[in-house]
């Protein structure tokens, strides 16, 4: 089984909007939406691959980012930990730097469901919020 930590980030502007990007069809969760984020490399601290991933992943360098909850799940073939990062202010304007899709959207209950299911719990308290 493969154990992964993953740094995400929640890119909020000043209207309560998220930039969120879509999956690749050939990756695990394929075609879901979801915050920017990935893999924590050896050595890296969350903070760290947050910061690498967002440069990577959707152009933008992040002015500061607050722990917003950290949780675990399991895939019958993977277990991740999910650290989710809030993040107000970075210098940039975020694009799908790698081709993917990605969009500001506005949060409501129902788009749980377009998400990957590790981030259903997120998506409630940001709707909340």
């Amino acid at each position: 089984m493969k154990i992964l930590q993953i740094a995400v980030g929640i890119i909020r502007n000043s209207h309560n909007q998220f930039f969120i990007t879509q999956r690749a069809a050939d990756a695990h969760m394929a075609n879901k939406w979801e915050f920017p984020g990935g893999k924590i490399e050896s050595g890296e601290t969350p903070e760290q691959a947050l910061t690498r991933e967002l440069q990577e992943e959707v152009g933008i360098t992040p002015l500061g980012a607050t722990l917003f909850d950290k949780l675990e799940y399991t895939f019958p073939d993977r277990h991740i930990t999910l650290w989710f990062w809030l993040v107000e202010s970075w210098e940039g304007e975020p694009w799908g730097r790698e081709g993917q899709p990605g969009n500001w959207v506005t949060l409501s209950a129902e788009d749980a469901d377009k998400f990957p299911p590790a981030n259903e719990p997120i998506i409630a308290r940001l709707v909340q919020n």
